[in-house]
């Protein structure tokens, strides 16, 4: 379960907007919760011929939870993203990746980002793709240095069951210290590796999906 006195990250996606999307209470239920971050920052490297050469340096940070606050993975790694939007995308890629492999094609998932251009986004692709009644409210508009980052988010906004993105302000995004100091929290990448669905967000039998990886026939 989450930590005592921290909120999980169903609650803080069931306290934020969503953008462009409609968020009445039945809606809140996800099977699992992703916060993402994406840190930038540039600093002086190691010394070259008697100078200090100016370099960039930041880090990407993921947390994943299930419906009633159970912690699938944290992790926090260190990136050289071009500009602090970069890293946003690149920080919501890796945790989509990252889920994509433990989690099965219908679930339901719950972004939470504190990138306003990036939650827009995320909810505008949603809305033109999953068969909604209602055209996206603006057109996407998307960094071009992000490269095949947001290509790879469309392609899992489309693998999953339904998704869609909440607005967070940064000082309450728990992800955010996981992107700004990779150095001091490189321990949580060796958590567990788990998939669990320990409450269902519709109502039915609770079953632990398998992971993809461990997908076979069922015989009688």
């Amino acid at each position: 379960m989450a930590a005592y006195g921290r909120p999980s990250l169903r609650d803080l996606f069931d306290e934020s907007p969503t953008p462009h999307i409609a968020h009445p209470p039945q809606s809140h239920h996800r099977d699992f919760y992703i916060a993402t971050d994406g840190s930038f920052r540039p600093h002086s490297g190691g010394p070259v011929n008697g100078d200090r050469t100016p370099t960039e340096s930041g880090g990407l940070g993921v947390i994943i939870e299930t419906l009633d606050g159970e912690r699938v993975l944290r992790l926090s790694v260190p990136d050289r993203a071009p500009d602090n939007n970069v890293a946003e995308y690149r920080a919501l890629h890796l945790g989509l990746d990252v889920l994509a492999t433990r989690a099965p094609d219908d679930a339901r998932v719950g972004l939470l980002i504190d990138h306003d251009q990036l939650a827009a986004n995320v909810n505008a692709e949603v809305l033109a793709t999953h068969g909604s009644a209602y055209d996206p409210p603006h057109g996407v508009s998307v960094p071009p240095a992000t490269g095949l980052h947001w290509r790879g988010i469309q392609a899992r906004i489309n693998g999953f069951g339904e998704i869609r993105a909440a607005r967070i302000e940064s000082d309450h995004n728990p992800a955010h210290p996981l992107a700004n100091a990779p150095d001091q929290y490189d321990h949580v990448n060796v958590d567990s590796d788990r998939c669990l669905r320990s409450e269902s967000a519709s109502g039915d039998e609770q079953v632990p999906p398998p992971s993809r990886a461990d997908r076979g026939e069922v015989s009688d």
